[in-house]
């Protein structure tokens, strides 16, 4: 410990340099670490703030809650299952709305139950009344798009005019915000839409059915609704068009940048160690353990590597307070501890490479280098 701190305040250009090093390899890490988190987020907070454990879909709709279509019997063959009050329907389209000053933005419609547990709370207006018409409610990243309360918005597809009576939080989907209306509009939208069966002008083809469910309930449940396949909230959200190539490239890009990370740091030592094998070689002619050379060498690590890791995460907050909402950045502090925890983990592999030289470094040989 002495030595290792010795040497720090001795070389302190040297140890500068490769502090700024780490700094900037740690902030760029963290930094790709919360965009991935926060695309994954702006892509299904929707569903992860659901109460609902699992979905039940069409069978052979491959998870994916646009190609799945379920009729009124099967929804009341899960009420029998597992109870009205634990199974509620909701349908998904998208489509692309206008506002009052033409401003084209492509959302998320969501049709549920506005009594159902599907209805997430209002943070600003009034909440939507099952028979409520024309309103709906808007996810607040909207606002960006010139809605505001009471704002007119139109459906391009059908032509339907609505009134945001309302604004959530947290609700997109598919990198879209979403719009909630209550069964009456979508029966009204289905209508328009010309998507509907006949015989069933005013009614509801649900996509899918959400359900609070025990594992073991899910697991029959399937059987007790025929033509269906019941999927978790995890698979609902991977089988989102786009996720997991998204997530996949992402996490490839964090994993390179680990792997540079202790590839860098392990030259940078390695490197060092080599310029002072002489200097090991004499400290171990007079008695110094191999164990203390290493043991100071990874001090060395540790104090950098968690210095640096702890500016980048300084940064990072400044960071994140200066950007606007829309940007898709999210750093939980889960995040945060397991991304430093990684990073300090990555540089200790990257100096057991140095470690090693010390080890094999021969008192003998160093000092006849001196000599010589």
């Amino acid at each position: 410990m002495y030595l290792a701190l010795r040497e720090m305040r001795y070389a302190k250009l040297r140890f500068a340099l490769i502090v700024t090093i780490m700094l900037l390899v740690s902030f760029l890490v963290l930094f790709v670490t919360g965009l991935a988190r926060g695309l994954a987020y702006d892509t299904t907070s929707a569903l992860e703030t659901m109460k609902a454990d699992h979905f039940i879909l069409e069978q052979g709709s491959e998870q994916r809650f646009g190609r799945s279509i379920l009729s009124e019997n099967q929804l009341d063959e899960a009420k029998n299952a597992l109870g009205a009050d634990n199974v509620t329907p909701l349908s998904v389209r998208m489509t692309t709305v206008s506002n009052q000053d033409g401003v084209k933005k492509d959302v998320a419609l969501f049709i549920v139950d506005s009594d159902s547990w599907l209805m997430p709370n209002v943070m600003e207006g009034n909440s939507l009344p099952g028979e409520a018409s024309g309103q709906v409610l808007a996810d607040k990243k909207l606002k960006s798009s010139g809605v505001e309360l009471g704002s007119i918005v139109k459906d391009q597809a059908t032509g339907l005019t609505w009134t945001v009576s309302g604004f959530v939080d947290q609700s997109s989907y598919s990198h879209q915000p979403v719009l909630f209306l209550n069964e009456k509009e979508g029966a009204k939208l289905l209508d328009a839409s010309g998507t509907q069966a006949s015989g069933d002008e005013g009614k509801v083809n649900y996509n899918v059915i959400a359900v609070k469910a025990t594992a073991d309930q899910a697991a029959k449940l399937a059987d007790q609704v025929p033509g269906t396949e019941v999927i978790t909230k995890g698979d609902a959200i991977s089988a989102i068009p786009g996720y997991s190539e998204e997530q996949g490239s992402l996490n490839m890009m964090i994993a390179f940048l680990y792997v540079i990370a202790a590839f860098v740091l392990a030259v940078f030592f390695y490197v060092m160690t080599i310029q002072k094998t002489s200097q090991f070689g004499i400290l171990k002619a007079i008695g110094a353990r191999t164990k203390v050379l290493a043991s100071g060498l990874i001090i060395q690590v540790l104090l950098l590597s968690v210095g640096s890791m702890g500016i980048s995460l300084l940064l990072v907050r400044m960071m994140m307070q200066a950007l606007p909402d829309t940007m898709p950045f999210r750093l939980s502090a889960t995040t945060m501890g397991l991304t430093s925890v990684g990073f300090v983990l990555v540089a200790i592999l990257g100096s057991l490479l140095s470690v090693g030289k010390v080890a094999r470094t021969d008192a003998l040989e160093a000092m006849g280098r001196v000599a010589g």
